[in-house]
């Protein structure tokens, strides 16, 4: 192997050739890929070195000797370092063509050959986030909310998170401000201490309504009541939940929470349905481009009112519901029991009787189907980053839908399952719709049809 003649701490001229995956510009220094922070394609930055490793390193941009001409100018370095926004010195249109171009050389390593829709932009890049969970720590002897700076247990402290709610950054302002009068701590994670470990705020886009949870290490606090009795006055706030974590873990929530005030559930509307969202319910983060992804995929999907269509991973069934009224039936699969719950009542609420939930694992229960040769007319599956479990691929197989609907949030997965099925699927859609914009993360409906066979 040939040795790197690059050390940590140098300082070195580069020319960044491409962006990579994470959105950190690409130099090569004698055939070693650096990924550069605050880097885009077709600048000369002078950088220095943060890590060395054996197949690539990292560095950070010192001076910009030749700018690209979608950089975008002024931007508070804070978004970049918390990973808030990590491409909003880039140009929106060129961020859209990032996610396009992403999505489509992963597909092609694969060897798939499809024609990726350019991305389905958004009305509104900032702004836009319908939830939040924000740390709080002791900063200054005070508590204080912000991110953290990336792979760092540093907070930054913040009052606008650029892409958040703006009724959610005013709360959180109003409750840190309520936890600095009242001396509450924030949480030391280091020697497992403190008080208050988060604030995790959701925003019901169609109704205003909001929902606070507040996320402490114990009960036993000075003046929690008073804290929280305030907090439930906050004209905005309908619905309030007290979370207890005790457990030395970098998971937000623990298992027991208490309703203090308002409401159990917020309201919000998708493509003229209600749903009811609890804090512990899965629910798509942009409302102005999940209207658009979940129409992409109803007029995917092609139903005619007589097939049966199974909805995978629905978590709370706003998929399952939005598809309802074009389909003959819609059966839902989700393992997680409060979200199956919250499916059923928002059935009931919006007076759908053609969906059923079932309660478990989609593999599990796809697997019994195929053994009991169940009809299934069309699949959509919307999974975890992880993608497919190769169990469900085999399921898919046997079951043969006409058709799979995959909205995928992650296109590394989304390629190694659709090579898994080529054989049988043949891809005729590939669209990028952006669901968070200023970041790098590319969300994406592929159509897949069976091939039918000569």
């Amino acid at each position: 192997m040939k040795k790197i003649n690059l050390t940590k701490n140098q300082t070195v001229d580069l020319t960044i050739t491409d962006l990579s995956y994470a959105g950190l510009g690409v130099a090569k220094v004698e055939g070693y890929s650096l990924f550069v922070q605050n880097a885009l394609p077709g600048e000369e930055v002078t950088a220095v070195i943060t890590k060395i490793g054996r197949k690539f390193g990292f560095a950070k941009t010192l001076h910009i000797r030749q700018k690209s001409p979608y950089r975008v100018e002024q931007v508070n370095q804070k978004y970049v370092q918390t990973g808030i926004a990590p491409l909003i010195h880039l140009a929106y249109p060129q961020q859209l063509e990032f996610k396009r171009q992403q999505l489509q050389t992963t597909l092609a390593k694969q060897g798939l050959k499809v024609t990726v829709q350019p991305t389905v932009g958004a009305e509104h890049p900032l702004a836009y986030r319908n939830k939040a969970q924000i740390p709080v720590r002791t900063v200054a002897g005070q508590a204080t909310t912000g991110f953290f700076r990336s792979r760092s247990h540093e907070l930054i402290p913040l009052d606008n998170y650029l892409i958040q709610a703006p009724a959610i950054d005013q709360t959180i302002n109003q409750i840190r401000d309520l936890l600095r009068a009242y001396q509450l701590q924030g949480y030391d994670e280091v020697h497992h201490q403190g008080q208050v470990r988060e604030i995790m705020v959701r925003q019901a886009a169609a109704s205003g309504e909001l929902m606070v949870v507040l996320i402490v290490l114990t009960t036993k606090i000075p003046h929690l009541s008073a804290v929280l009795a305030q907090i439930a006055k906050l004209p905005q706030v309908t619905s309030l939940y007290l979370n207890v974590n005790s457990k030395p873990t970098n998971v937000i929530l623990g298992l027991e929470f208490k309703l203090v005030a308002g409401q159990k559930y917020i309201t919000d509307e998708i493509l003229g349905h209600q749903f009811r969202i609890s804090p512990q319910s899965f629910y798509q983060i942009n409302p102005e481009q999940t209207t658009k992804l979940y129409q992409l995929a109803i007029r995917a999907a092609e139903l005619t009112g007589e097939q049966t269509v199974v909805d995978a991973y629905c978590g709370i069934g706003t998929i399952s519901l939005s598809l309802a009224p074009q389909a003959q039936k819609v059966i839902g699969i989700e393992v997680v029991p409060q979200a199956v719950q919250d499916a059923r009542r928002n059935a009931k609420l919006n007076n759908l009787s053609n969906v059923e939930f079932i309660q478990g694992k989609t593999e599990t229960v796809l697997n019994q189907w195929a053994q009991n040769r169940q009809k299934l007319d069309v699949l959509v599956v919307d999974p975890p980053r992880k993608g497919l479990d190769h169990s469900l691929i085999s399921s898919i197989q046997a079951l043969q839908p006409s058709k799979i609907v995959y909205i995928s949030c992650n296109p590394a997965t989304l390629a190694r399952d659709c090579q898994l099925l080529q054989e049988q699927y043949l891809i005729t859609q590939c669209t990028p719709v952006d669901m968070f914009p200023m970041t790098k993360h590319v969300e994406s409906v592929t159509v897949l049809k069976r091939i039918k066979k000569a």
